[in-house]
């Protein structure tokens, strides 16, 4: 009897057969699941954060599922298999865990975490070296302390990672007092920009005032995606008990002067 994982490659093998598999899954490739796959890994946070564990069960299994779909689609090219993703996974955790599955002895949390910080340098040097192998340079790329940050991360997330890197390095304001100070100054360019009436620089100007919130965030100590993702999770909380005493009272938002909708707003605020 095989275990559940190989059954699951087994199906997945299936749907991804040419002649007998589903034409949905035969036609995807990487770039086409990849919305799929973010998508998973949001509703596997979404689970946690509602406390739902029976869905968080279900929803490890769909984000499961995306990563036998990749691993068979790379199998089919000759690429790598299953079982070179769970090899490689595998190794990592054992390379990186020297305290754990070697000899090595740590003191305190901050050698961990150095010696953590300096395995994963070094795994981003051999990839670059790799990498320049491939292409027949005599030389890897220059050495970035941003090296491995994931452009696709969401937009906040991928702030707050890359300010962390450049942290590391020295590169940080020394307290939150000229973050301030700088969050003043984002916001002035953001007027002046406004009204000078340049789409382009407001555009560039924003972008640059929300970068410093997430700064900002930072040096408070408070994960700003968790914070957004909160504070949208409340909104719509309070909009939807507005749009229930506006129907309760047979009237639609779009009609309401802006003195009426405040006045709902504030009593969704109090419940």
């Amino acid at each position: 009897m095989s275990v559940p994982i190989d059954q699951l490659r087994d199906i997945m093998r299936q749907l991804r057969d040419p002649e007998t598999g589903c034409a949905w899954d035969i036609k995807q490739d990487f770039s086409s699941i990849a919305a799929f796959t973010l998508e998973e890994a949001y509703e596997v946070v979404d689970a946690i954060e509602r406390g739902d564990l029976d869905d968080l069960k279900d929803e490890l299994g769909d984000l499961l599922l995306q990563v036998v779909f990749h691993a068979q689609m790379a199998s089919e090219r000759n690429l790598f298999d299953f079982d070179d993703v769970t090899q490689a996974i595998c190794d990592k955790m054992v390379r990186r865990h020297p305290h754990v599955f070697g000899d090595v002895v740590f003191k305190t949390e901050a050698e961990l975490k150095a010696s953590w910080e300096s395995i994963k340098a070094e795994e981003r040097r051999n990839k670059r070296q790799s990498k320049a192998k491939a292409l027949d340079r005599d030389t890897p790329a220059v050495t970035s302390a941003l090296d491995g940050v994931a452009p696709n991360l969401p937009a906040l997330k991928l702030a707050d990672k890359i300010q962390k890197r450049a942290a590391r390095t020295g590169f940080d304001w020394p307290d939150i007092h000229p973050v301030w100070e700088k969050l003043d100054e984002e916001i002035a360019e953001v007027h002046e920009a406004m009204a000078d009436n340049e789409p382009a620089a407001v555009s560039d100007e924003i972008g640059d005032l929300l970068f410093t919130v997430v700064n900002l965030a930072r040096h408070a100590g408070v994960d700003s995606e968790a914070a957004l993702r909160q504070a949208s999770i409340k909104f719509e909380q309070r909009f939807r008990r507005v749009e229930h005493y506006a129907a309760q009272a047979d009237q639609s938002l779009s009609g309401m002067t802006p003195e009426e909708l405040d006045a709902l707003w504030r009593r969704a605020k109090q419940q």
